[in-house]
């Protein structure tokens, strides 16, 4: 029997960040992934900045943005014409040290999750799939474990002893069939398909490109300026499932409508690919020692490009609860909070992306009356007023994903709840999410720290970081002389505008929990 910490079951963006993180925090895992390798014809395509910001903190962020592509702006195009240009610089740059989207195939992006996993002493086990597992509570005093059944490459099932199992593995998830957990939602009656292309025309220029001409969108996500990219896009009357029949769209069902919109000229296709898409939301993202974590947990339409993202921000949540749980400086009770904070999310973020979805692909003629007409110009519009601008940035981005409700948000101080992500002011002042990198809590000032906050902070084992104010800490809606308490993910816990030291001592207490984590 193997014997580990955390057993992830999936080696795609997730589980691999899952990895990552808890190796980082000193966490013993296995990963096992049932696939020979990688796959090659990756969906996943957008890198948002919320996600670049977490992987700053763990010295990932330079290689992800060196290896892929700025895309500054969005481009709305109709009937050949280019009719708006959202740019993602000016709405970012005070908000984030990423104010762009960040255009990096999946495929490739694996290949650096898995280069860096294994620099850590952690190999991805192929073709060893997950069969099933057992699990015990620990009520007869063993400390509870999960025995999970492992079928390898040779055919061999053998039995891998973990203290807590991670389903990373996709729609299919057999962790989440083990546990019996829903999946309410349904399928949208498209077929999609993502093909890569060579391509040339003034679309062709290394930014995202949408025709919002026909019902049957195209996007182009270029990852290059030299014309290499993604085309992605919705077919209609294409109600057989894809495969290898004769209904089973190719590249020519879709070269002339919605690339044709864009003016582009395809010198080749690499690959092609069609599929479903569904739009669900598991019932519960954790069962006993077992815990959900992106697909397996929610999938939704690919607008926005949300979905890698969202199961990375599953992974790095996770993470740190369980290492801080591990290490006993947490109780189990930490864990249930990651269901807390992210379906909660999930759910919005599935109704968000079927409305946009259902507006791209509604027929009619008032719906592309709409679409072509009025769209374009009001986007352009609200663009153009900067909290609008602004706001927008924040919703593709991720960085407003907030954690208000949960158990372990408390007070605010200023304009910043707890809960919600740590303002940068690095645009205008110090980087204060630099010490981001220690993957720790700690406490930020931004004036004068209450009196004996310091020796509280060095007592308790809680870093103490003190920034002078500014105009820059004012317009990110930081109070003067606060004391905000910052998880390890990045998220304020406490927001205290008078920054007592009791007011830490009580939170942490309250939680029965300790200001460390690994």
């Amino acid at each position: 029997m193997n014997d580990t910490e955390v057993l992830i079951a999936g080696a795609g963006p997730t589980g691999l960040v899952l990895a990552l993180w808890l190796t980082r925090l000193g966490v013993t895992v296995r990963i096992v992934d049932k696939a020979d390798a990688p796959g090659t014809t990756s969906r996943a395509l957008a890198v948002h900045a919320r996600t670049l910001e977490l992987y700053r903190q763990m010295d990932l962020d330079r290689d992800v943005v060196a290896a892929g592509m700025r895309n500054p702006a969005v481009n709305l195009w109709v009937k050949g014409r280019r009719r708006a240009r959202l740019d993602f610089r000016d709405a970012g740059r005070r908000l984030t040290p990423f104010p762009f989207v960040l255009i990096y195939p999946q495929d490739r992006h694996e290949a650096l999750l898995v280069e860096r996993l294994q620099q850590a002493g952690v190999t991805v086990e192929r073709r060893t799939e997950l069969t099933g597992f057992d699990s015990d509570d620990g009520s007869d005093g063993g400390g509870g474990r999960i025995r999970a059944r492992l079928r390898g490459p040779d055919g061999v099932e053998r039995t891998c002893s973990a203290a807590w199992l991670a389903g990373c593995d996709g729609a299919h998830s057999t962790v989440r069939h083990a546990l019996g957990a829903g999946f309410a939602g349904g399928t949208y009656e498209q077929v999609f398909y993502v093909a890569d292309v060579e391509a040339a025309g003034t679309a062709a220029d290394g930014e995202i490109h949408l025709s919002v001409e026909h019902a049957d969108f195209v996007i182009l996500l270029g990852y290059s300026a030299t014309g290499q990219g993604r085309l992605i896009g919705a077919l209609r009357g294409r109600a057989a499932a894809p495969g290898p029949d004769a209904t089973a769209p190719d590249f020519d069902d879709v070269r002339r409508a919605g690339i044709a919109s864009l003016g582009l000229d395809i010198r080749r296709v690499n690959w092609f690919s069609s599929y479903r898409v569904h739009h669900r939301v598991t019932d519960r993202y954790r069962s006993g020692r077992a815990f959900l974590l992106g697909d397996a947990a929610h999938v939704h339409s690919p607008a926005g490009g949300q979905g890698m993202n969202t199961g990375i921000g599953d992974a790095v949540n996770l993470a740190w609860k369980l290492a801080a749980v591990l290490r006993g400086h947490a109780t189990e009770a930490l864990l249930d909070s990651y269901e807390q904070e992210r379906i909660a999310f999930a759910r919005k973020l599935v109704e968000t992306t079927d409305r946009a979805f259902s507006f791209m692909t509604a027929q009619g003629m008032l719906a592309e009356f709409v679409r072509t007409r009025i769209a374009p110009p009001l986007a352009s519009a609200a663009y153009g007023v900067k909290p609008l601008r602004e706001k927008m940035f924040r919703m593709l981005s991720q960085t407003a994903l907030h954690y208000r409700d949960s158990p372990l948000s408390e007070g605010m101080a200023g304009e910043v709840r707890a809960g919600e992500r740590l303002p940068w002011i690095g645009h205008d002042g110090p980087d204060n999410h630099a010490p981001l990198a220690a993957i720790a809590w700690q406490a930020h000032v931004y004036g004068d720290p209450a009196p004996d906050l310091q020796a509280w902070c060095r007592q308790a084992g809680l870093a103490l970081h003190r920034y002078d104010w500014s105009q820059a800490c004012y317009d990110a809606g930081l109070a003067r002389d606060a004391t905000y308490l910052v998880r390890p993910d990045g998220y304020t816990a406490l927001c205290d505008p008078a920054g007592a030291p009791a007011r830490l001592e009580r939170w942490f207490g309250s939680r029965a929990m300790t200001p460390r984590v690994g």
